[in-house]
């Protein structure tokens, strides 16, 4: 594994990345102001394993298959954006509140925030030329392991350090939902606030360069 001179470094900027706020801390919020502190555990995980799979791309060379390839990379991006506006528009148009106040929304929901989250993360070509762009920073090429390795344990390092600070922003964003979620308009215009940022997240993803 990478020596300690790698390893500070490492767990320093992840440290600092991971309180930096950023779209993925955005949609997390969003999930847990529209449909509650469960729908938010379950989306952070659902983004927690969705990067798994970016860690194992970078690991092995196929996110440079993105940044050698601009046609797949700007598939990729439009699919996400397409898939965050449709969510956003879903949060809008709804004309009911997932859950009434001090109730807990419907197992469905949770798994539904699951699966969405899953999705927005894999198709968020962003992403995945993250994590092949920092990991092999830190690691050692004159290591006893391979890199493909240290990449692997570095990803897993990161993004449970990401996660935890993801779990952080769950806690928050519900404890601000809650003040306005005792009357159905308070509930609403949580909605139409979450609908409004994943909205965003999607122009975003879109217009943004690589």
């Amino acid at each position: 594994m990478p020596g300690l001179e790698y390893l500070l470094p490492f767990l320093v900027t992840a440290l600092l990345l991971s309180i930096t706020p950023g779209p993925g801390m955005l949609y997390i919020a969003a999930q847990t102001i529209g449909r509650g502190r469960k729908a938010g555990w379950f989306s952070a995980l659902g983004t927690h394993f969705a990067s798994y799979v970016h860690i194992m791309a970078a690991a092995f060379g196929l996110s440079l298959f993105l940044e050698a390839v601009p046609m797949a990379y700007l598939a990729l991006k439009i699919i996400g954006a397409m898939y965050l506006f449709w969510l956003g528009l879903r949060f809008l148009l709804a004309k009911e509140s997932y859950a009434a106040p001090g109730m807990s929304a419907a197992p469905q929901t949770h798994i539904t925030a699951f699966r969405e989250s899953l999705m927005v993360e894999l198709t968020n070509p962003k992403s995945a030329v993250f994590f092949i762009a920092f990991l092999p920073q830190f690691s050692d090429q004159t290591a006893s392991y391979p890199i493909w390795l240290q990449i692997i344990v570095l990803g897993f390092v990161a993004n449970l350090i990401f996660s935890l600070a993801e779990m952080g922003c769950v806690i928050f964003a519900d404890q601000v939902s809650s003040l306005f979620k005792t009357s159905r308009t308070g509930g609403q215009w949580m909605r139409r606030a979450a609908g409004s940022v994943m909205i965003a997240l999607g122009a975003n993803l879109l217009l943004a360069e690589r």
